[in-house]
């Protein structure tokens, strides 16, 4: 099964974004949270990837999701000094990208089927525009 590995400049963002795709999914799909640096503060903690992708490391790949582009470079950097793995990181939103990749790994779609869904993340309207404000 394709794994998901969160990362996100905050410990509290990834393991909440963990925590939401692990409910949606009823702890079907294998998923990794990592956040924040290794004091704690905001930031991105290199060993941190590094133990999270050898975590969840498969045959059927690692669907990558972050919050920002300082975290993509992160992961790509981790992967540099790896063994060859199959690995997708996702230019989807971290949220709603977990959410739809979550569903779509959990009935064994394969890693390009789960990158493609989450990615659909990108067109979720969340608000209809109206044309008023409101105060």
């Amino acid at each position: 099964m394709v794994g998901l590995l969160i990362v996100a400049h905050s410990e509290r963002l990834a393991s909440g974004v963990k925590e939401f795709t692990e409910q949606v999914t009823r702890g079907q799909v294998p998923i990794v949270a990592v956040g924040g640096a290794v004091d704690g503060s905001l930031g991105i903690s290199t060993d941190a990837i590094r133990q999270g992708l050898r975590q969840i490391a498969s045959s059927d790949g690692i669907l990558v999701l972050v919050d920002f582009v300082s975290a993509a470079l992160s992961v790509e950097a981790v992967l540099e000094d790896e063994p060859p793995m199959r690995v997708v990181i996702s230019n989807a939103p971290l949220v709603e990208g977990a959410y739809f990749a979550a569903v779509e790994a959990s009935v064994g779609a394969t890693l390009e089927e789960t990158a493609a869904a989450a990615l659909r993340g990108r067109d979720l309207v969340k608000v209809q525009e109206h044309g008023t404000s409101h105060p």
